[in-house]
């Protein structure tokens, strides 16, 4: 039959408008039920291409009767993610049509599928003049109508009513003066029988109550009628006309429960009176079907966002446990995210889900993991930490490459923040090593190091958790497991043989049979690792220099080991090589140079680097890192004392006039810590210096200095120490001459950098550095963004502005993305020069602009404590 239509078509010259009829003539919620029905992106990704080419089709045949239906489905398929280039003009055509559904169809296409960047832009112009030009639209709302809506919403033809309701909320929210007039009538509407009136007129008092939060107080007498009509919905008898799925008009029941919450939220006498119908509610309504999920789901909304009781808490709770085992992922998906919420409320009741919550962090789906994660993290604490630590370890190592390095993240944080004892700390820090491979992030390596260092009870058993992990016979061991291994056995190597100098075993522990040999044949392996990573070899240099000065009886084959590395082909891995082989030279001081690192002070590493603080413990070593070695100490600079007079009043208006339109906008004033001779404010802390090894470089710092450290730490510096670049004078350091030359003027004090601005979530970091060559007053300025908070922080931009006596350029970015817990921080380089240096200090105001769950915030901080002599 469809052959014979064809032929016919054809010899009437309609062909090719039937095939355009055919190919397009699917409808968007046909397209949105098929995109639905997808199990797999890659079903997904096939519906999507055949779409496409069913469009590209249309677009080729010129037929305007179903262009608005064609770019109706491009803006859903843009929507999706995937490219709709080919249908840019479509929205031009639809924009310059005479009929106001193709315009109105045009111009939504035109802001969803082009912004500024398509040049195509320009060919719009003349139809939007003409448009705005147009005397004869019938479409624009008169302000002077208003009155004759407010009549009609008495108007005898139920029809009539609610038409005009619908109306009047489009009024009220274009033009909010308007609200007064409205608030009265639509009260009225809740004692009409017609549920179309219904539910417009409690829409109405929706908006009204958005618009003008002050008529909220004005509508909770009426909260008992609204649970009246609540009530007589669920103890109704059936209607057809307003049934669904076996449910009384869901739609209405959705929005009188959010009415409910709206009146109910701060007032203990109107959540009283609702009291009984959300239980009512919360127990009679049937979950089978979306209707009935989508009421529980308001009812749940409700209960959490009045002054309840607990009992109905629970119950409100326990409906979204249901939803947990729902097998569509949209309703799970919309329960974890309810659940987020509520545990701020009562974390006591989600606890009872907490086994379902766990299940969901090994979904499919990536979205529901994500969100159950999350969840998880919010609700670990010291009772429950061990359990939950199991269960994630026992998925991490199954669960997908990309979920991975989020995994690993929030269980080490986990872990560092509710661990019961230091031993416990170790043994799942080095399990998450283990499991989560190259996934693992530098700074869970710095926590275990810093860890181990501060625990000397714990030294020999770390050692020989680093040996198991070294000698393994499971799979090799990744980049963060060898680190930490490495620096390990290098720093406490002489209580693994015979278990000499480390105690005895702990209980539980299986005992360890090395000799030294052994315990240089295990460092000598990870050097040897043929595809190990430069930063693997310069630790494992490293690990065997300080082991030379633990284990005398394998010096010689330790110093043949460093030299077979001067030839090579990694400039760090030479260098090092050939400054530890010149150690070897003077036997009477290695061992004072390759001595034990000391223990970094643990509150003041998590302080500088954004992390939990550390869990009372006993034992815990509170020694300072102050010289490391030898090393610069950091902060070794002035003390930075508060820029004074003079550049503040400059700041008044620098970023004045901001359109923060729909933006929460919080002022705040931060004053960052510069770091003193003695505190720990100052520059990055050296892992050179952490990770022990001849820290040479500039060793006119104080012996006496504290180890603290103001910003972040790097990887490099932690698990070995740099290349030797300078050396103070031989007067005054008897290793000055060591590795040979001219011994280097002592460099200037570094500037130690200051945290310009921080609420809790977001932390702003300023590094300085002086450029060679420049005039005294140029400095850059790396400016180090940190999100700290539970939730991802998108679309991030930071804006600067500067008194008229100094130049400013901002350069990009590294992320407009902020991963949460501090993931990956993003970083932005700025350059400042102060025309008046010394006459004036440096002052800067600053705007941070970005999306945290959706809602777009605003934030602007006057940073002050710029060191001195900037």
């Amino acid at each position: 039959m469809l052959r014979e239509l064809k032929g016919v078509a054809d010899e009437l010259g309609l062909g090719g408008a039937l095939a355009a009829a055919t190919r397009s003539s699917i409808r968007l919620r046909d397209l949105i039920r098929a995109v639905r029905a997808c199990k797999t992106a890659a079903e997904e990704r096939d519906v999507i291409a055949k779409e496409s080419a069913a469009l590209r089709e249309a677009f080729k045949e010129q037929d305007s009767r179903y262009r608005h239906r064609n770019v109706a489905k491009l803006m859903y398929i843009h929507m999706l993610g995937y490219p709709t280039h080919f249908g840019q003009m479509e929205t031009l055509k639809l924009i310059a049509a005479s009929g106001f559904p193709e315009k109105r169809i045009g111009y939504l296409g035109l802001m969803i599928l082009l912004d500024e960047r398509h040049e195509v832009l320009m060919l719009v112009t003349n139809s939007l003049k003409m448009d705005l030009n147009n005397h004869k639209n019938q479409y624009i709302m008169a302000r002077d109508l208003a009155p004759d809506v407010e009549r009609l919403l008495e108007d005898a033809n139920p029809y009539i009513r609610k038409k005009a309701a619908l109306c009047a909320i489009r009024v009220v929210k274009k033009n909010p003066e308007l609200v007064e007039g409205f608030a009265d009538r639509a009260a009225e509407l809740l004692h009409d029988k017609h549920h179309g009136v219904l539910l417009s007129g409690v829409t109405l008092m929706l908006a009204i109550c958005a618009v003008d939060p002050g008529t909220v107080d004005k509508y909770r007498p009426q909260v008992p009628l609204l649970c009246k009509v609540l009530r007589g919905l669920l103890q109704g008898g059936f209607s057809p006309e307003h049934d669904v799925g076996g449910i009384a008009d869901p739609f209405l029941q959705v929005k009188l429960l959010q009415l409910l919450r709206v009146l109910g939220r701060g007032n203990a006498d109107a959540s009283d009176v609702m009291t009984d119908i959300l239980a009512q509610v919360a127990a009679n309504v049937e979950g089978s079907r979306n209707a009935g999920n989508a009421i529980l789901y308001e009812a749940v909304n409700t209960i959490m966002g009045i002054e309840t009781i607990g009992g109905l808490r629970v119950m409100a709770v326990n409906i979204l446990g249901r939803f947990l085992a729902n097998r569509d992922n949209n309703i799970r998906y919309v329960a974890l995210n309810t659940l987020a919420k509520v545990v701020a409320v009562d974390k006591a009741a989600v606890q009872r889900h907490r086994g379902t919550v766990v299940d969901c962090v090994k979904d499919a789906d990536v979205s529901i993991r994500r969100r159950a994660l999350e969840l998880v993290y919010a609700l670990v604490n010291e009772a429950n930490i061990r359990p939950l630590t199991r269960e994630l370890l026992d998925y991490l190592g199954a669960c997908d490459a990309e979920f991975r390095p989020d995994l690993t993240s929030k269980v080490a944080a986990l872990i560092s923040r509710f661990a019961p004892d230091r031993r416990w700390h170790l043994d799942q820090t080095v399990a998450v090593l283990r499991a989560g491979g190259a996934a693992v992030e530098e700074r869970v390596v710095r926590g275990l190091v810093v860890l181990v260092a501060n625990a000397p009870e714990l030294h020999a058993y770390a050692a020989r958790a680093a040996a198991r992990a070294l000698a393994g016979g499971g799979p090799p061991p990744e980049a963060p497991l060898l680190l930490w291994s490495l620096w390990t056995v290098g720093e406490f190597g002489e209580a693994l043989p015979g278990g000499g100098g480390g105690g005895g075993l702990l209980e539980g522990e299986e005992p360890v049979a090395l000799t030294e040999a052994d315990v240089v044949g295990l460092v000598e392996a990870a050097l040897r690792r043929p595809k190990a990573p430069a930063a693997v070899k310069e630790v494992a240099l490293t690990a065997l220099a300080k082991l030379s000065a633990r284990l005398p009886g394998q010096v010689a084959r330790i110093q043949s080991l460093i030299d077979r590395q001067r030839s090579s082909a990694a400039l760090e891995v030479q260098a090092r090589s050939c400054e530890y082989a010149r150690l070897f030279a003077h036997a009477a001081l290695r061992p004072e140079v390759l001595e034990r690192m000391p223990a970094l002070d643990e509150a003041e590493y998590a302080r500088a680097s954004g992390a939990p603080p550390p869990p009372p413990a006993g034992g815990a070593v509170g020694a300072g890192g102050g010289d490391l070695l030898g090393g610069e100490a950091a902060g070794a600079g002035p003390a930075a004392a508060a820029a004074g007079g003079g550049g503040g009043d400059d700041l008044v208006d620098l970023l004045g006039g901001i359109d923060a339109a729909a933006a929460v906008v919080r002022e705040s004033s931060v004053s960052g810590g510069g770091g003193g001779g003695g505190g720990g404010g100052g520059g990055p802390i050296g892992l050179d210096d952490l990770l022990g090894g001849p820290t040479l470089a500039a060793a006119a710092a104080p012996a006496g200095g504290s180890g603290g450290g103001g910003g972040p730490i790097a990887l490099d510096d932690l698990l070995g120490p740099a290349p030797v670049a300078a050396a103070a004078a031989a007067a005054a350091e008897p290793l000055g001459d060591l590795f040979g030359g001219a011994p280097a003027a002592p460099a200037p004090a570094a500037l130690p950098p200051i945290v310009a601005f921080d609420n809790g979530a977001l932390r702003v970091a300023f590094a300085f550095e002086r450029p060679p060559g420049e005039p005294p007053g140029t400095v850059v300025i790396t400016a180090t963004y940190t999100n700290n908070g539970l939730e991802d922080i998108e679309g991030f931009a930071l804006q600067a502005a500067v008194p008229k006596y100094m130049q400013l350029r901002l350069e990009p970015a590294t992320s407009g993305s902020l991963p949460a817990m501090a993931a990956a921080p993003a970083t932005q380089r700025m350059t400042v020069v102060n025309s008046l240096h010394g006459a004036k200090p440096v002052a800067m105001r600053l705007r941070l602009a970005y999306s945290l769950g959706g809602a777009p915030v605003l934030e602007q901080a006057e940073v002050s404590g710029f060191p001195a002599g900037l």
